[in-house]
């Protein structure tokens, strides 16, 4: 029977690893992360200079070795964090920024391996298609986003992917939401992913998408109590070290707000472009003009806004009423001088395809909800295609990291 394990038994064995350079243990220094323990899986991060994360390697293996051996630890997944302190090099005046270097690969257990995410500074914005941490095969990115939780973003971003496929594209999707996953329960997936040669995850697939989620590898009951690094590292396992093949598109479903799970996805991923997500009253909007925002400051293009709930279709009279208004999105699309890719109405089958893991393009294509999904998808492809063939752009690419 596994024992249970607790926090203090891993400090305790982490207290016996030394930092060389201080002769000092990891725990008394203050450079251990908040440990995760889940169903005998140990997760925690160790902080480093970020200039010498390439070198503290050995010290990473020797803490999961020492945890490894405490009994009842079935797996160890460790990761090092380079945070640089504030004021560091690069980094702008606004107290906000966070920079590191991208740390050494980790070992994690039954296929979870994880890297180190490469935060950068705001003041350091570079041009979307030219970051690292691209994904071999993939060829365009695009993260649909909102500036709050509770606008549907999630169901657009599962129905814009179903509208992309049926334009004849090879569609992925990254549930990019650590803390409340909905990829699993709007798909209908069951099951965990599968190992692969060469320490990648086959994703798991429905409908014709290949799809990767952190709700896979939890239950969905299961809180998720990490810190930032920890969120970071999580990401870049699912983006980097998932079997994704060739793909036309990879539609990520990014985390409500504006944190450090946004800023890293979009100062570290090639992006070729963002859609945002608002239903129309002021209240989400002010939100979402943050999200589009924060995009435009590391160079992100917004290829749209979506107002999604845009207006409740009665199912029985057919009557239109205007619960959260009507038009907000289109006319902030307007003075913000984005495009607007176009309204979906909330419907009570819309609610009820979405919780049955049964999406609406999918299961009842000839909707009036299903086509405003591939008019939109149409109208964010041709805004990408846009922008790739202008003049003063080059065509979006993946910059693979040596």
């Amino acid at each position: 029977m596994t024992e249970t394990l607790t926090k203090d038994q891993i400090l305790a064995a982490l207290k016996g690893v030394r930092d060389p350079d201080c002769d000092a243990d990891i725990v008394s220094e203050g450079l251990v992360s908040e440990v995760v323990i889940h169903k005998g899986k140990v997760y925690f991060a160790i902080s480093v200079d970020p200039a010498r994360a390439a070198e503290r390697e050995e010290l990473r293996l020797t803490a999961e070795a020492v945890v490894r051996d405490i009994p009842g630890v079935e797996g160890v997944a460790v990761t090092l964090t380079a945070d640089r302190a504030p004021g560091a090099a690069g980094e702008s005046g606004n107290g906000n920024g966070a920079g590191a270097k991208p740390a050494p690969h980790t070992h994690a257990p039954q296929g979870h391996t994880q890297q180190g995410p490469g935060v950068t500074a705001p003041g350091a914005a570079r041009d979307a298609r030219h970051r690292p941490g691209g994904v071999p095969g993939v060829k365009h990115i695009i993260a649909v986003a909102s500036g709050k939780g509770g606008v549907g973003k999630s169901t657009t971003a599962v129905n814009f992917a179903l509208a992309l496929k049926d334009q004849g594209l090879k569609v992925g999707v990254l549930d990019a939401d650590i803390y409340g996953p909905s990829m699993p329960r709007l798909l209908g997936i069951h099951g965990q992913p599968q190992q692969l040669a060469g320490d990648k995850l086959d994703p798991m697939r429905a409908y014709g998408l290949k799809v990767m989620s952190m709700g896979f590898l939890v239950d969905e009951e299961t809180p998720m109590i990490w810190r930032g690094p920890m969120v970071m590292s999580a990401l870049s396992q699912m983006l980097k070290d998932v079997a994704w093949g060739e793909l036309d598109v990879l539609v990520v479903d990014m985390p409500p707000g504006t944190g450090d799970a946004q800023l890293t996805m979009a100062q570290q991923v090639p992006l070729a472009g963002a859609v945002i997500v608002s239903t129309p009253q002021d209240l989400a909007l002010i939100d979402a003009r943050k999200g589009l925002n924060m995009f435009k400051k590391v160079n992100v293009p917004v290829l749209g806004i979506v107002e999604n709930m845009s207006t409740f279709l009665c199912p029985h009279c057919g009557e239109r009423s205007d619960i959260f208004g009507h038009g907000g999105a289109k006319d902030e699309a307007a003075r913000l001088g984005v495009p607007f890719l176009g309204e979906v109405p909330l419907t009570i089958t819309l609610r009820e395809t979405s919780d049955a893991g049964k999406p609406m393009v999918a299961t009842d294509p000839g909707s009036p909800v299903s086509q405003a999904y591939r008019d939109i998808a149409a109208a964010a492809w041709g805004e990408l295609a846009r922008l790739s063939s202008g003049s003063d752009r080059q065509a979006p690419k993946i910059v693979m990291e040596n």
